[in-house]
């Protein structure tokens, strides 16, 4: 009954009119339980990893590090489908926004078998390249490949996902979050540990527990649109290709593809040189970013909104209340983020303390948690603001923006400050980039000449 009436309200609500604010969070809130949700699959992964010892944590973090750069690959793919389907639903094609969601499942399918089978081969060399110890070995390459066999039903529950948000659906996501992350973390523990008449398997139940979890929120999710229990209705008139759509999709999503590739590339650029301070500090950088991405989530869910709302008002001709809907959410996001960045000022040790009792990881990830910080109000408008352009069909411009603040500034500074300062100089790279980032969005977005973006 519940879902039942989530799906309802979602599909009868015009967010091209009424109260900019309330709009922003009949989106964010949903997309917010999200995202947290999204999180939880890998602290909870990482609470019971902790557990193994720190070469587990290292092979968790490292192997994460590399499915980053293959799922922001995917990501782009849900990007320029969220920024169509919103603009197609603002206005009033629906037959429009449903094909385009079948066009981006078919792209789906295509790319995660490639990414998939190379993936599997490739782990044991991509991790010897991040520079992994022996055991750490051992251990991350069997926790890649079960998640790369599993690649399929991660791109799926994404995309799905993203089709529904760009309908200004969003409880239909969260819902499915909900089930699967249940699922994790009953299946974690009794996987990893072999509790009852499970098998024991390490870091690998792990792998396995979030695969099965994701399978079966990727099958819901796949029925919800398959029966048009939402806004959009996947059709099997659609299941053909449509080349011009693809083209649509892919000239929006592919400068948000190697957007976000960068940014997974900085991420295994960056643990490479933490990896030659040893697994410790791998360990501790490994919790540190999972709490900063936690800080990060209502960013995303805010963000989304604004893309949504962009996207959506733009299609309906009103640019200004495209405008206005950013300039709300950057100032919701603003005020969490001032929240965060006192509590891992105050509090970083007990917080680290947590998911692992080790001095030294305590000891460094504190550090990185409090002198990141002090950049957050400046993530705040670099997450929001070029999300909205995103949701515009504008990702060329946050391309540019993210390539100058982690290629030109973080990724050389903390090659040097790691030299100079040693391991705590790489932190302060991390500053600079926001600072930059967050400055440079402002600018392009004030120029408004997203407004007149043509998809």
């Amino acid at each position: 009954m519940i879902k039942n009436l989530f799906h309802k309200f979602q599909k009868e609500r015009d967010l091209t009119v009424g109260s900019i604010s309330k709009n922003i969070w009949i989106l964010a809130i949903p997309m917010l339980v999200s995202n947290l949700l999204q999180a939880a699959f890998n602290l909870v992964d990482m609470i019971w990893v902790g557990k193994l010892g720190p070469e587990a944590l290292a092979a968790v973090s490292m192997s994460g590090s590399i499915l980053m750069v293959l799922m922001f690959l995917m990501i782009g793919l849900g990007v320029g489908t969220t920024a169509l389907i919103a603009r197609a639903i603002g206005e009033k094609d629906n037959a429009k926004a449903d094909n385009i969601a079948m066009q981006s499942l078919i792209m789906g399918a295509i790319g995660s078998f490639v990414f998939g089978v190379i993936g599997y081969f490739l782990a044991p060399w991509l991790l010897q390249v991040l520079g992994a110890q022996p055991a750490v070995l051992v251990l991350g390459i069997g926790y890649m490949r079960i998640l790369f066999v599993g690649v399929l039903v991660m791109f799926y529950l994404f995309l799905v996902s993203a089709i529904l948000q760009g309908a200004g659906d969003a409880a239909t996501p969260m819902l499915i979050l909900v089930l699967s992350t249940l699922v994790n973390i009953v299946l974690d523990p009794l996987l990893i540990f072999g509790l009852g008449p499970f098998p024991k398997m390490g870091v690998n139940g792990a792998a396995l527990g979030t695969v099965i979890a994701e399978c079966l929120g990727s099958a819901v999710a796949l029925d919800v649109l398959l029966r048009g229990r939402s806004r959009v209705h996947v059709k099997l008139q659609y299941l053909k290709l449509d080349l011009v759509k693809m083209w649509n999709i892919l000239k929006i999503g592919v400068p948000a593809s190697f957007q976000m590739t960068l940014r997974g590339l900085v991420g295994i650029v960056l643990i490479a040189i933490v990896a030659g301070f040893g697994t410790t500090a791998v360990a501790a950088f490994g919790v540190g970013m999972r709490l900063h991405m936690l800080a990060m989530m209502p960013g995303f869910a805010l963000g989304m909104a604004a893309a949504t709302l962009v996207g959506q008002n733009l299609g309906a001709k009103q640019p200004a209340r495209a405008v206005a809907s950013a300039w709300w959410a950057v100032f919701y996001y603003g005020s969490f983020m001032l929240v965060m960045a006192l509590s891992y000022i105050f509090f970083a040790p007990h917080i680290i303390m947590f998911f692992n009792d080790n001095v030294e990881v305590i000891r460094v990830g504190s550090h990185f948690l409090k002198v990141s910080a002090f950049g957050y109000l400046f993530i705040a408008l670099g997450v929001v603001l070029s999300r909205s352009l995103v949701g515009a069909g504008d990702t060329v411009a946050p391309l540019v923006i993210t390539f100058f603040a982690l290629w030109v500034f973080q990724i050389p500074l903390a090659i040097w400050l790691a030299k100079t300062f040693g391991l705590g100089g790489i932190w302060y790279a991390f500053l600079v980039a926001y600072i930059v980032q967050g400055t440079l969005s402002v600018i392009w977005f004030q120029l408004g000449r997203w407004k007149r973006k043509k998809i």
